[in-house]
């Protein structure tokens, strides 16, 4: 059973007093890996139940802190709903350290995958005295990480000479790609390659949008409505960081394949952009302790160059290619806990080594199942037009 603790945030002058919610499992050290999500808005308590069992078998020291606005961290003392005066990267990561300063922890691993590498970084900006070490999985360090992502999505489904690349021109000519064309190609690419993504697209230039076109949209799919599932995703409040500190709402460039548009309809809904809490890629040049990037070989949201880049920076990273998309620790877990027992261990420099082992290991459940299903639905389809 999974135990939540509260620590009372006192109010300040953009937030009201709030009890920031957290667990912490496994066996105790010195030392505990702090793992944060990503998001803004991704639970995490509930979300990660079968992650803290698979790491306290492992004798991993395991702490996940719900964000502030979401989950069991989502309404100040009087039962209102935090507002978005209360979302800023600083006010995060001092959550983290107030929830060290209550479990009595001097420093500890910081763990971050997507943006919450962003919030791990930060913290190593802001309290550098308490990091032990780092692993960023997904890294996403900088705004500027959009013109990575745009260049590597372009290069693969636009200037490209081939079969997927000439489909997905052949979607947009005609006018056929809809309002979702872009997330359904980087969801099924990061799920299933090339493999998942050619038949999906012959059957949607043979048809209108197939079943399997539908449920990739439901999955990767963004919109004008924010969809929330309580206790594992709650935007709606969180996602102010993104747009204000983290220019979610970036202006699109006019071309295709634009991941500014991703946003873009929710952006009247939040703060506009004001500027980034930190450089982080100057910051990573004081960065004292062992860095683990681990970097998805089909990741489009952020992609391999830009953790290149990031590492590039850094006084002690290990860069660790996967065969993987976006987050490891939501679709390919097994890694990111082996990385974590090595950084526990002192013995991150095995790694590398390790690799072909890493992206041997299986990935159980909805990670595994779904782009399994996915490539068969599409195979069907296709060879049934």
């Amino acid at each position: 059973m999974t135990r939540i603790q509260r620590i009372l945030r006192p109010a300040t002058h953009d937030a009201p007093a709030f009890r920031l919610a957290y667990t912490r499992s496994g066996q105790r050290t010195d030392t505990p890996l702090v793992v944060i999500p990503g998001g803004p808005g991704l639970a995490s308590i509930q979300p990660y139940r079968a992650l803290r069992r698979r790491a306290a078998r492992g004798r991993l020291d395991v702490i996940m802190i719900e964000h502030r606005g979401v989950g069991h961290s989502r309404r100040d003392v009087s039962g209102r709903v935090l507002p978005h005066s209360a979302m800023w990267v600083t006010a995060v990561v001092d959550d983290i350290a107030a929830v060290l300063d209550r479990e009595g922890v001097r420093s500890a691993h910081i763990v971050g995958s997507s943006y919450g590498s962003y919030l791990a970084s930060s913290f190593g900006a802001r309290h550098p005295d308490r990091v032990s070490g780092m692993i960023l999985d997904s890294a996403l360090q900088s705004t500027s990480d959009l013109a990575v992502e745009r260049r590597r999505l372009r290069e693969l489904f636009w200037d490209a000479d081939t079969d997927v690349a000439r489909s997905v021109r052949r979607l947009i000519d005609d006018g056929r790609g809809g309002t979702h064309l872009l997330e359904v190609i980087r969801g099924a690419y990061e799920l299933g390659g090339d493999d998942l993504l050619r038949p999906l697209l012959a059957g949607r230039l043979a048809r209108a949008r197939s079943p399997a076109w539908r449920s990739l949209e439901l999955y990767a799919g963004r919109g004008e409505s924010i969809a929330r599932i309580p206790y594992f995703y709650e935007f709606e409040i969180a996602g102010a960081i993104g747009f204000r500190e983290l220019d979610y709402g970036a202006t699109p460039d006019g071309h295709p394949l634009d991941p500014a548009r991703t946003y873009a309809p929710l952006a009247q809904r939040f703060p506009p952009f004001a500027h980034e809490p930190f450089d982080l890629l100057r910051a990573a040049r004081s960065f004292t302790w062992p860095v683990v990037l681990l970097v998805g070989s089909r990741d489009l949201r952020t992609p391999p160059a830009a953790a290149q880049r990031f590492a590039a920076h850094l006084p002690d990273a290990t860069v660790i290619d996967l065969e993987n998309g976006h987050s490891a620790l939501d679709t390919h877990p097994a890694p990111l806990l082996n990385a974590m027992r090595h950084l526990a261990n002192g013995t991150t420099d095995r790694l590398p080594a390790l690799a072909p082992r890493l992206n041997a290991l299986p990935r159980p459940g909805i990670a595994g199942l779904v782009p399994r299903a996915l490539g068969a639905m599409a195979r069907l389809e296709t060879a049934w037009r």
